[in-house]
């Protein structure tokens, strides 16, 4: 493993400390986020994840990843790739792994309540969504697309019941969604994911719709933590506003065919 520097923290009271785990970190009861060398941690020992990233669906693990690559990045392994990102920034525990061009430097969090939000935001291929598509074709199988990506590994330390765990991942999807309507009038890129966990040992929540405790505070930390995250992204830029404004930006311009169910 690679040597570890010692590098500042700052917990929650905003005092600096440091630490030498060659990590920078955000403490609380809740999860703990740290970025590495290149690798973003959302760290709580024992947590079940739900993935939508590669190899992903449901894992214990005591924490999830979003690692930083570079541009014009391919591999052969994606599963080697990560191993040895994760090796290189001197973390040993695996888990769910999501993949961005954006550099970590730009990522941003928030907390409220049980729920622990980091995401990290790159807009270079948004995916617009016309109300009134021109017409247009299916996207190639094949066409391979620009990890820019907007990111989001999200943590609760309620005990999720299994359904309250998937739908969390649609809570979250809209929360973003939203968020980037309203700053950049695209709800998304082609190649966004979403890690949600869960502590299977918390107090229970059966539910965690948007009107649920668990679903208001993940709306709010992904709004907030999308927010910020595109601030910091494109303080020295413009944000694309649609996707001809984007180096590699789609827009869904087909139409579906249209029906109404039969009555059985």
């Amino acid at each position: 493993m690679a040597d570890r520097r010692e590098e500042r923290s700052v917990g929650d009271d905003g005092r600096e400390a440091r630490r030498s785990d060659g990590s920078e970190a955000s403490r609380s009861d809740g999860y703990e986020a740290s970025r590495f060398d290149g690798v973003l941690r959302l760290r709580r020992p024992g947590t079940e994840w739900l993935s939508t990233g590669w190899n992903g669906g449901r894992e214990i693990a005591d924490a999830a990843y979003n690692v930083s690559v570079p541009e014009g990045w391919h591999v052969e392994s994606i599963g080697e790739y990560v191993t040895d990102r994760l090796d290189r920034a001197g973390v040993s525990e695996e888990g769910p792994t999501l993949l961005t061009g954006v550099d970590l430097e730009h990522a941003r969090g928030a907390r409220l309540g049980s729920v622990t939000a980091v995401a990290t935001a790159g807009l270079s291929n948004v995916a617009a969504l016309p109300r009134a598509p021109a017409g247009g074709e299916l996207p190639d199988p094949g066409t391979r697309r620009p990890p820019g990506t907007v990111n989001l590994l999200v943590g609760t330390s309620r005990r999720l019941a299994p359904g309250a765990l998937a739908n969390l991942v649609a809570v979250v999807a809209e929360a973003k969604a939203a968020t980037l309507l309203a700053e950049t009038g695209v709800p998304g890129t082609t190649t966004d994911a979403i890690v949600v966990g869960h502590d299977p040992d918390g107090p229970p929540a059966e539910f965690s719709g948007s009107g649920t405790a668990v679903g208001a505070a993940s709306r709010a930390c992904v709004r907030e933590a999308v927010t910020d995250a595109l601030a910091s992204r494109y303080a020295d830029s413009d944000v694309p506003a649609s996707a001809t404004d984007a180096e590699h930006g789609v827009s869904t311009d087909v139409e579906a065919e249209r029906f109404r169910p039969d009555r059985g």
